[in-house]
């Protein structure tokens, strides 16, 4: 399907979407100030309230979504249960016979303590603040691409989920499970991290492993008795020295060591170390080359006299390939923006998010449908302002398509179940 053409209902949607820019970003305005850093319990509490307000418009089912929680390897070598807030769940017509899950995350990358908590207005179109496009702009998108299917006539043909989670800056530890879930029954998948400033989207992600290796050695006086100690941060050096060493080792595997911890006094020797480190794979190959390359390293670890390790993590975000089912729905996306005159284009990227999670469990998506920004997870990020109609229209003509069937959202759903 290279073109569609848009009925004067369609555009009735449409001219109603752009009717509401002015609210949509005054919305993102007053939501930015509402610091929802990964770990700020009361602020993502706070967020998730607003958000149900604002989604609140569409009348359906909405709730809670209670998270199980994750494990962490304290600097102390501790292990830690790790409790998430909840998740905000909005569904509406469950046994219509077309099903969308639409994703997307209220937390940031911006703590409490963070010096970026308000917004600036750059220029007329660019929009700076914390969140703003990485993706309370995004969440803005696809609330009111719903309202706009919500108010065209094919609306009772389609059935939708929305899961917006508080974790998914953090690996989604919490909140993978219940997107799981949702991408086992959804025949297409839409997430709404921002697009490129030029509007490009996501294509192949690669997926993602956060690990911890703790090592265990043995104190000693570092003058006196220096012979019977074992040296635990030495042992956590060498390994982090090889792990780096594996990077060029098979293409486009990438090792990320980004912290050593561990020791205390220097007179004394380290009985604990821990490596913490990032593993980027471009498919479940790469993945199993990797883990059994980390797994022989841990070996030699322990082969060391009076060293102990460990391994903790794994690959959370697998690969997302660019596979015919994939492709088809950015082929999708790319005819609903040809006919509101976008020429959108895709690259691919290193970065992860829940569109990885969506397919692993069999669901196709495109997952960079929020709006055009730049410089996301720095005191730079910002939000074109004329995006959020623009992409909000972008979605609500895949909606309406996808309900009226010109998309068979059932044919992608097909093609990934023979990927």
């Amino acid at each position: 399907m290279s073109e569609i053409t848009l009925d004067s209902e369609e555009r009735q949607v449409l001219d109603w979407v752009d009717s509401r820019a002015d609210h949509m970003i005054a919305t993102v305005k007053d939501w930015s100030r509402i610091n929802s850093g990964s770990h700020n319990r009361a602020g993502l509490d706070a967020m998730r309230k607003r958000l149900s307000e604002a989604f609140g418009e569409l009348e359906a089912d909405a709730c809670e979504v209670e998270l199980p929680s994750s494990q962490v390897v304290e600097k102390t070598g501790d292990i830690r249960d790790v409790e998430y807030a909840p998740a905000l769940k909005v569904s509406k017509r469950p046994d219509a016979p077309v099903r969308i899950v639409l994703t997307g995350h209220m937390d940031t990358v911006f703590p409490s303590e963070s010096g970026f908590q308000d917004w600036a207005l750059w220029d007329e179109d660019t929009l700076n603040g914390p969140g703003v496009a990485d993706m309370k702009g995004g969440l803005l998108v696809m609330l009111h691409a719903l309202l706009g299917l919500e108010r065209s006539p094919w609306a009772g043909r389609i059935g939708y989920d929305v899961l917006i989670s508080p974790d998914e800056e953090i690996g989604s530890l919490g909140s993978g499970p219940k997107l799981a879930e949702l991408g086992r029954r959804a025949d297409v998948g839409m997430t709404y991290e921002p697009a490129l400033a030029d509007g490009s989207l996501a294509g192949a992600r690669k997926g993602s492993g956060n690990f911890t290796l703790r090592v265990r050695g043995r104190a000693a006086h570092a003058g006196r008795e220096h012979h019977l100690g074992r040296n635990a941060i030495v042992a956590a050096a060498e390994f982090a020295a090889a792990l780096d060493r594996l990077n060029g080792k098979r293409q486009d595997v990438t090792f990320n060591v980004s912290r050593i911890e561990g020791g205390g006094a220097p007179n004394v020797v380290p009985d604990l170390g821990i490596v913490r480190f990032n593993c980027r794979v471009p498919a479940e190959a790469d993945a199993a080359w990797a883990s059994e390359e980390m797994k022989n390293l841990v070996d030699a670890v322990n082969r060391r006299d009076g060293i102990a390790a460990d391994l903790h993590g794994g690959f959370t975000r697998p690969p997302k390939p660019m596979t015919p089912a994939n492709l088809q729905v950015f082929e999708w996306t790319r005819t609903a923006g040809k006919a509101i005159g976008l020429d959108i284009a895709w690259k691919d990227t290193g970065g992860v998010c829940e569109g990885n999670n969506l397919w692993a469990s069999g669901c196709p998506n495109v997952d960079t449908l929020g709006v055009r920004g730049a410089d996301i997870h720095s005191d730079r990020e910002i939000a074109k302002l004329s995006s959020f109609a623009e992409k909000a229209k972008l979605s609500a003509v895949m909606l309406m398509k996808f309900a009226r069937g010109e998309f068979d959202a059932r044919k992608a759903r097909a093609l990934a179940r023979g990927s």
